[in-house]
């Protein structure tokens, strides 16, 4: 679309940006779907089951009653002290309920993170790859994210050893995530200290994205508070609780912190829906919990029939996910611009899936990542279609 408007003048913050591909390749395919083509979507990590009833009906319940006011700019006490509990029962760790901010989205409390931290041209060490927002959060504000390279030979995850290495004198703190987005793995208990102590050593701060522990497929995956209360952790109701289009995340921030990040939140969102928070507080009954808990078996299931078909395709998976929604693969058998890759497989054949360019710059160009957010039928109906393009 032209613009008509000569006096309009974007900000070069706004032009550094770049699109976030895996939301164009959406448009794209919906687009396509209202074409009459058939679509079978694996590129949005959005689980493909609606929210579970119990929290419908809190949310209608809430709505009915009139709760449509702003809500306390770091959420509603109720479901602050909730998430305390939470924590003490699935971690058995003593979070405060006053360490708890309620955010619009995981994305929301990740930007109040940023802008708490951050300084111009303050650099902050996150993984490539890694959850394409995070630097472009950073560069909203000025600051500059600091790419670290992670293979398959770590797991796709920092080591205190590349905390080291690429630390710089600008660098603030790192990010890290688990599982991660977008090849699923995790950090162990012991790596997690490692990576806090080595941070603290050099004098920074710790974020990790915690947005997809509920869909973790080993036992006990750990939280970082587990082993340091020290640090900032993100969440979200999104992945595990099913609640992507609701967009409410939670922050845990160390004590010092909360007095200016409710200041910030203040400006920045004002509040969280209140609509959204009241349906939240039916996330942790029983019921709710074992409706949540079936569904990441069956993406599981998913993960567990995606793995072999894609390898025997030729694709490869060194790392296999322990979590998350996604299956990371490196497509440099077959193309070495995976941009190209994914839109002539949407084109095609109806299949979208998203370009390894999203997440980075090391390999991005020869990998792919399918999310198995559809049901089995629909993933088998997907393999089929990519064989007539790879094969």
């Amino acid at each position: 679309m032209s613009n008509s408007n000569k006096y309009l003048r974007f900000s070069n913050r706004a032009l550094d940006i770049e699109p976030f591909r895996v939301v164009e390749v959406l448009t794209r395919a919906k687009e396509l779907a209202r074409q009459g083509r058939e679509i079978i979507n694996l590129s949005v990590g959005e689980p493909d089951f609606p929210t579970a009833t119990p929290i419908l009906e809190a949310g209608i319940r809430a709505l009915s009653k009139g709760a449509t006011g702003y809500s306390e700019a770091g959420g509603m006490p109720e479901l602050r002290d909730a998430l305390s509990k939470f924590y003490a029962e699935d971690y058995g760790v003593d979070v405060a309920p006053e360490r708890i901010l309620i955010t619009p989205g995981a994305s929301g409390g990740l930007l109040l993170i940023c802008a708490l931290l951050l300084n111009p041209e303050d650099t902050m060490l996150v993984t490539d790859p890694g959850y394409p927002c995070n630097r472009h959060f950073m560069r909203l504000i000025e600051a500059k994210a600091q790419l670290v390279p992670v293979t398959a030979q770590d797991n796709f995850q920092i080591t205190p050893e590349l905390v080291a290495k690429y630390w710089q004198e600008s660098t603030v703190g790192a990010i890290v995530a688990s599982p991660s987005n977008p090849t699923g793995t995790t950090l162990k208990k012991d790596q997690l200290r490692a990576i806090s102590q080595q941070v603290k050593k050099l004098g920074g701060q710790l974020i990790v994205d915690e947005i997809y522990h509920g869909l973790g497929f080993k036992k006990n995956i750990p939280s970082v508070l587990e082993i340091d209360s020290d640090v900032f952790v993100v969440n979200s109701f999104s992945k595990y609780f099913g609640m992507t289009g609701w967009r409410l995340g939670w922050l845990v921030a160390p004590e010092g912190a909360i007095k200016e990040m409710e200041k910030l939140a203040q400006h920045l969102f004002i509040s969280s829906s209140t609509l959204a928070q009241h349906a939240a507080l039916a996330c942790f009954d029983e019921k709710t919990r074992s409706i949540l808990d079936e569904r990441k078996e069956v993406f599981r299931g998913r993960r567990d029939f995606l793995l072999p078909a894609l390898s025997s395709l030729g694709f490869s998976v060194p790392c296999p996910p322990e979590g998350a929604l996604y299956v990371y693969s490196d497509a440099s058998k077959f193309t070495e611009d995976s941009d190209f890759f994914c839109m002539d497989l949407l084109e095609r054949q109806g299949v979208a899936v998203t370009s390894g360019t999203d997440f980075g710059l090391i390999g991005a160009k020869q990998h792919v990542r399918f999310a198995y957010t559809a049901d089995e039928d629909q993933l088998s109906s997907a393999v089929d279609r990519i064989a007539t393009i790879v094969t």
